[in-house]
């Protein structure tokens, strides 16, 4: 008996179902895993969502273009400085000693993508996420050098001549060209982008400054505008987990199809009691930037952009029907026929709540932190190689080294001293300048009179007491041992 072979293709994603199996030569039953995947051509689309979309687009680059160049007491504004171990952040110098903030920043983060994602699904993805703001603003570099959907259908079916390899040229140039200045200003963050601008010009760039800008801007270059929704399908986990955060109170984009079927066309004047409010224009799947059909469900691939939903606005603007028909909603809303009010109030539910209360107490335990925190951080280096011994006067010293951070960014004077123990003191330099956001290390003997049959031969439990000459509430007590043989 023949055996039935496998022919793996690629899928269409707008196909829901496998293809059939189909008869081969021979009597072999062929069956295609997956077919061919087609090129998406999202088309135009302007309306509130659009709009919003372009808000986060331009308030995300100005951000990310823009920041480097902001000079903060002579320097850049956030600079994070890696070869220095030393972070930039407006006023604030951070350290390695400082990665709780880190920390709390990425749980922060963590906890605002659950929230946003239980209360209206893929909003990060939909508005904010890099790929989809980058991708954005290359397809906007596309439609301006090629043209909208159609004009750019049919300059891929055409062969190729001066006219296509033109447009082609320029819209690659102008890709090349972002994501080199993209990469450019990623690496802006790292090494002080003014030196580095300079370094281009003068072509002299480290070797790790040009493998990164190149690096970066072939990511851009790659997912942007060739990759595209293959990103969001295929390489972002997101989407495969989304649902595990959804239930039937969360707001998604969804099709009314009880309002739009059975579908048909009709012109704005004709009254069709026999078909629904869809006109089967195909708008909703046009505009998509992944190329998926709203009206089959909700799926995994549906970034949640709402492009469909302003599509079908501008339809039923021109057929003279109701908005809505796509729109913002929840499955219990949609099977209850809720309003928009009760739609509303029921996304405030116990899950939600739990999410920003937890959220909204980080926040503010790191907006505590950040208020309190001390500009000054001291370590304790004990000199393991030198034992302790007795010195003149009956006297018992034990040699430390001391790094005084300045987490300031202006000059102090730090004054040290040793508490804990009878009759200890420093001798040594105990009145220490360190420049602003740098660190000294400082040689330290500690002394202790040991007085016949005070002090056992053993180890002691001492404090060193750090604080700025100019301001007595900057100050750091840190713990050390003190040796007695």
């Amino acid at each position: 008996m023949a055996q039935p072979s496998l022919n793996p293709t690629t899928t269409t994603k707008d196909s829901a179902a496998p293809p059939p199996a189909r008869a081969g030569g021979g009597g072999v039953v062929v069956i295609e895993l997956y077919a061919a995947d087609k090129k998406v051509y999202p088309r135009a689309v302007s309306g509130w969502f659009a709009a919003w979309r372009w808000a986060l687009v331009w308030a995300t680059q100005l951000v990310f273009y823009g920041t480097p160049w902001l000079p903060w007491n002579d320097r850049q504004a956030v600079l994070f400085d890696i070869v220095h171990r030393k972070f930039y952040i407006l006023g604030l110098v951070f350290w390695p000693q400082d990665v709780i903030y880190l920390t709390v920043l990425l749980i922060i983060a963590a906890l605002s993508l659950f929230l946003f994602t239980a209360v209206a699904g893929r909003l990060w993805c939909g508005y904010a996420c890099p790929q989809t703001v980058y991708t954005e603003i290359f397809m906007w570099i596309e439609r301006v050098i090629e043209g909208d959907r159609n004009r750019r259908i049919q300059l891929d079916r055409d062969g190729w001549n001066a006219r296509k390899l033109g447009l082609k040229g320029a819209k690659h140039a102008a890709w090349i060209a972002l994501a080199l200045w993209t990469g450019f200003t990623f690496v802006g963050y790292v090494t002080p982008i003014r030196d580095l601008w300079g370094e281009v010009w003068s072509f002299s760039t480290g070797p790790w400054e040009t493998f990164w800008i190149l690096f970066y801007g072939f990511a851009t270059y790659g997912n942007a505008g060739w990759m595209r929704e293959q990103v969001c399908l295929y390489m972002c986990p997101y989407a495969r987990f989304q649902s595990a955060m959804f239930d039937r109170d969360t707001l998604i984009i969804t099709y009314d199809r009880e309002r739009g079927e059975p579908r048909g066309a009709r012109s704005r004047s004709a009254h069709r009691p026999d078909l629904g409010d869809c006109v089967n224009c195909g708008v909703c799947v046009q505009v998509c930037p992944t190329g998926i059909d709203i009206r089959e469900g909700l799926q995994y691939q549906c970034i949640g952009c709402a492009a469909c939903i302003d599509g079908c606005n501008q339809v039923m603007d021109r057929v003279g029907l109701p908005r809505g028909l796509i729109r913002y909603s929840t499955q219990q809303a949609m099977e209850a026929k809720l309003t928009p009010l009760q739609t509303l109030k029921r996304a405030f539910r116990p899950r939600v709540l739990v999410y920003a209360g937890i959220v909204w107490a980080v926040i503010f335990a790191a907006a505590i932190g950040l208020y309190l925190r001390i500009p000054l951080k001291v370590d304790v280096i004990r000199d393991r190689a030198a034992i302790a011994r007795e010195v003149e006067g009956g006297q018992i010293e034990n040699v430390y080294q001391l790094r005084i951070i300045n987490a300031s960014e202006r000059e102090r004077v730090f004054d040290i001293e040793a508490v804990g123990l009878p009759s200890i003191h420093v001798d040594g330099e105990t009145h220490v300048t360190v420049s602003p956001a740098e660190s000294r290390l400082v040689p330290l003997r500690v002394r202790v009179h040991v007085a016949p049959g005070s002090l056992a031969p053993g180890q002691y439990k001492f404090h060193f007491l750090v604080h700025a000459h100019d301001d007595p509430r900057v100050y750091e007590r840190e713990k050390s041992v003190f040796i007695v043989r």
